[in-house]
């Protein structure tokens, strides 16, 4: 590393909380894409706790690293500082817009590891833009169906949480981000979904009551 050059990667990063998420949605909080990669690092190495200790069967036989999943939950919307937040409508709308998205993901990964030194960049390359089917990534597409329904996962708690103080707004989107993640059909994500979300929409008091 060049002595006294100034490398901006991590200031880039403390940018992301700037970067409102539900754009299309009216908010009674909003809920920046910084606070947001620190609930889905949150729920992510929860579920490959879970999915290591309580899952056992096929596909769940198979054991994750808990903080590699961690990791990638963590960087998994950093890109966003370059793209914003696309409403998931648009983003997901065909085959052709996803591609095009991706695509401009990964430029977004490559401007943002072109403020690190040289000797770091591919580290974190492989964080902004990790390659899940890449069979060199051993049990890559695991990894990434955790980070994913710790996303959505993520998502469904802002609706209890918007709903729980009296905003509508969240009624629909809460419905089909719950379906979405039973349709995963990922136990570990089953599981959390029923023995720790419910706990989200209680008052302070009723957390402390229900140990």
């Amino acid at each position: 590393m060049e002595d006294k050059k100034k490398y901006g990667f991590f200031a880039m990063l403390d940018r992301m909380q700037y970067i409102n998420r539900w754009g299309l949605m009216r908010n009674n909080r909003f809920e920046n894409i910084k606070e947001h990669s620190f609930d889905v690092a949150v729920i992510a190495h929860a579920l490959a706790v879970i999915h290591n200790s309580l899952c056992d069967k096929g596909e769940e036989s198979t054991k994750v690293d808990p903080n590699m999943v961690q990791s990638y939950a963590l960087y998994h919307d950093c890109t966003e500082i370059i793209t914003g937040d696309l409403p998931t409508p648009i983003k997901y709308r065909n085959e052709t817009i996803k591609k095009a998205y991706k695509e401009v993901e990964h430029e977004a990964a490559e401007r943002l590891v072109s403020h690190l030194p040289s000797e770091m960049a591919s580290e974190y390359m492989d964080l902004l833009d990790p390659r899940y089917d890449d069979p060199s990534f051993e049990n890559g597409e695991l990894v990434g169906r955790l980070v994913k329904a710790a996303d959505k996962i993520s998502a469904y708690i802002k609706c209890i949480t918007e709903e729980a103080s009296g905003n509508r707004e969240f009624s629909s989107a809460k419905k089909s981000t719950e379906k979405s993640i039973r349709k995963m059909g990922i136990r570990a994500a089953d599981i959390f979904m029923e023995n720790f979300v419910p706990t989200y929409g209680y008052t302070l008091d009723q957390i402390n009551e229900n140990k």
